[in-house]
């Protein structure tokens, strides 16, 4: 069995999240989502998601694709969480191409082309300028 595991905030979810859920479960029979705590999103993006963690996890977990939801915590966890899970694929945004490079020695690393024309946050950005 090939468990794969993949990353992200799942914020304001939309098609975008749906497809690159669906493609990262098409790489292997078990599929394990990190999603990014509300305190990690503050730490990187210098907010908080428009929805909390609990509930963008209900969401994701909710998803026929995905068979296991945990917290992400920190982005230098990403070993860890792989070595943890047993997962044998890490699949990310190519948003994020090379920068996972180094995990290459316990599992394989595929990078994947985001959704064209579609943004989290252009569409909080969006929404806000409407309001």
């Amino acid at each position: 069995m090939t468990t794969v595991i993949t990353f992200g905030t799942f914020d304001v979810f939309h098609v975008g999240h749906l497809r690159v859920i669906q493609r990262a479960a098409a790489f292997g029979d078990r599929l394990v989502v990190g999603v990014s705590a509300d305190a990690l999103n503050l730490r990187k993006k210098d907010r908080l998601p428009v929805f909390p963690e609990a509930e963008r996890m209900e969401i994701v977990g909710a998803l026929k694709e995905v068979d296991e939801v945990f917290l992400e915590e920190s982005l230098e966890l990403k070993r860890d969480y792989v070595q943890k899970y047993d997962a044998q694929v890490l699949v990310m945004g190519d948003d994020w191409a090379g920068r996972f490079d180094e995990l290459t020695d316990v599992c394989r690393v595929e990078y994947l082309p985001r959704t064209p024309a579609i943004s989290t946050t252009a569409l909080i950005e969006k929404i806000a300028s409407t309001a």
